[in-house]
């Protein structure tokens, strides 16, 4: 199926907004609290280039929480129109952007032109969040160790908080997408 037909396909940021269950307060929270610096020339050249964007996401995932509101913050600024696909319904488009050749790691966001073709992408995470990440991953014990899954949960709690809580990740999210987009 050709990208076009993957964005009309999606739910409007609103509706797939109302539908969750899961990260809903922290995503909006963000959305509500987080404030695009004075970036006017950036804004301007966005606009210029009459993007649309897909993104690939799920309720549950503390990436997509972080960093959808950041996009729709931009994609507001910039008259980007947004969809988002819910990953687990179109495996057939998430195969496409597999994380590192084999993860189905989201959100991925598809930049799409006005003909549907693909003109960049960005996702799962931004460089210096992944770094954070593989941090936290590497003080975990093994993965055959006794507590491996209860301290795998409270490592994956504490960074959903970070997520919500540390503006400087929303910032750091801000950079990272701009940086994909000035390269389009």
């Amino acid at each position: 199926m050709a990208l076009n037909a993957w964005y009309e396909k999606g739910l409007d940021p609103d509706e797939y907004i109302e539908a969750m269950k899961v990260n809903k307060e922290d995503l909006l929270y963000i959305y509500d609290n987080f404030s695009l610096p004075a970036d006017e020339d950036f804004f301007k050249e966005t606009r210029n280039k009459n993007l649309r964007a897909i993104i690939l996401t799920e309720d549950w995932c503390g990436d997509a929480m972080l960093n959808m509101p950041v996009l729709l913050k931009i994609s507001e600024a910039v008259n980007m129109p947004v969809k988002a696909l819910l990953r687990d319904n179109n495996l057939e488009l998430m195969d496409q952007y597999l994380t590192n050749g084999t993860a189905r790691s989201i959100p991925i966001i598809i930049f799409i032109d006005t003909d549907g073709n693909e003109v960049g992408k960005w996702g799962p995470r931004a460089e210096k969040i992944q770094s954070y990440i593989d941090e936290s991953r590497a003080q975990l014990p093994s993965k055959d160790a006794e507590d491996f899954g209860e301290k795998q949960k409270q490592m994956h709690r504490f960074i959903s908080k970070s997520y919500r809580d540390n503006p400087d990740n929303w910032s750091i999210v801000y950079e990272s997408i701009k940086k994909t987009l000035q390269a389009i």
